[in-house]
């Protein structure tokens, strides 16, 4: 029998995941390809209390059908912690619950792309994002980075010469760069935006997580109505509740809810009942206090060991979140040092598919959260003798 696919599915592009699901099955493999944040840092007890609570309070209700837009309860805390960190006015209408933030590159791109239009983004930009938008058949438009969040003329040239739908950014902590955008050109952005019918979509999966602890202004208190944010929880309390959300426009977070529905009616309502259970007798600054001390000494700890280890290779130098960047001198193919590294026992992730138009071949990404200091020291050995016996 011959099945006939979708066009969508034909030309989605090739998933190096399914590679790294592989490798990461195997516990002999020091894994700094992935993406997870530290399991020894989720507050296991405070959440087994917050369920316990739920199912001994009113548990017919919280394992009921519930409305597509959320638990408001919940809308109402993420709404307050917008309006709390970072002086934006959000409110509980303006937030829409997601089966995390991933759910929320699939359904926006669902309401915003017809196959050929033209999609910004960042070069490199976000894996998981580049695979949801694929999907619907757009055009991509890449804008290179540098230190301080994209190339100032390609953005503008993106915006004004070949008007994109949207375009989408990680200003904070950038993922796989781990660069974060400076405040000067956030507000270059809105401003080269402003008057356009481009949408800002700002994924802030790692705002919460700067080493410093400040609160970056985002690109939504300069272009409030021309632009989108998401959020998750997964990097803060526990990525198995898979609970995120869109904050929005009212007007785009109608057709977004209206996708949404069809989608899957509403996400789960067990787990959004019991994390707002636990948001609500928990302090979740003192939880990320703790996450963002043990992040920020790991991401030290890799740098240094870069600088030490491997001094041919230059990397980024994240001010928060969980990735970091290096570069490879010539002649070092990524997909020699993944390779090479599987057969060492440790595991980076080449660059190529961060690359919409091509690229990323001399370039690694490497995952600090995950592993304890011990497993860094001695994966960066590792991967030193693999990248060092290759020079």
């Amino acid at each position: 029998m011959t099945f006939h696919f979708a066009r969508r599915i034909e030309h989605a592009p090739a998933s190096f995941l399914g590679e790294l699901f592989r490798v990461s099955a195997d516990p002999s493999i020091i894994s700094f390809a992935g993406g997870l944040p530290s399991s020894a840092l989720i507050d296991t007890e405070g959440i087994a209390e917050a369920a316990k609570e739920v199912f001994t309070t009113d548990p017919e209700v919280a394992l009921q059908y519930s409305t597509t837009d959320g638990y408001r309860p919940l809308r109402e805390y993420i709404a307050e912690r917008y309006r709390k960190r970072l002086g934006i006015p959000a409110t509980a209408d303006e937030i829409q619950i997601v089966n995390g933030s991933q759910q929320c590159l699939d359904l926006f791109a669902k309401i915003f792309i017809n196959p050929g239009d033209r999609v910004g983004m960042e070069r490199p930009g976000y894996l998981g994002a580049i695979e949801a938008f694929s999907l619907y058949e757009p055009a991509f438009a890449a804008v290179p980075l540098d230190s301080e969040g994209p190339d100032p003329a390609a953005f503008e040239a993106m915006t004004k010469k070949t008007p994109v739908k949207f375009f989408y950014g990680i200003p904070n902590s950038q993922n796989p760069s781990g660069c974060t955008y400076s405040q000067d050109r956030r507000k270059a952005i809105a401003e080269c935006l402003e008057g356009t019918d481009t949408v800002f979509y700002e994924d802030d999966a790692f705002g919460e997580l700067f080493f410093d602890g400040k609160p970056r202004l985002p690109v939504k208190h300069y272009l409030p109505e021309q632009s989108v944010i998401s959020g998750s929880f997964s990097k803060i309390t526990a990525p198995g509740m898979r609970i995120g959300w869109m904050y929005a426009p009212k007007e785009i977070l109608a057709a977004f809810n209206t996708a949404k529905q069809a989608a899957d009616l509403h996400s789960n309502f067990l787990c959004q009942q019991i994390l707002a259970r636990y948001l609500a007798t928990h302090d979740l600054d003192t939880h990320i206090k703790k996450i963002v001390a043990v992040y920020g000494r790991q991401c030290r700890l890799m740098c240094d060991l870069f600088d030490d280890l491997m001094p041919a290779l230059s990397h980024t130098t994240p001010e928060g979140g969980m990735f970091l960047t290096a570069k490879l001198p010539a002649g070092m193919p990524a997909m020699d040092v993944f390779r090479k590294g599987i057969d060492k026992k440790v595991a980076v992730l080449p660059g190529m598919p961060f690359f919409v138009d091509g690229g990323g071949d001399d370039t690694i990404r490497l995952n600090f959260s995950s592993s304890d200091e011990e497993k860094i020291k001695e994966g960066m050995n590792r991967l030193a003798s693999v990248v060092n016996r290759h020079s």
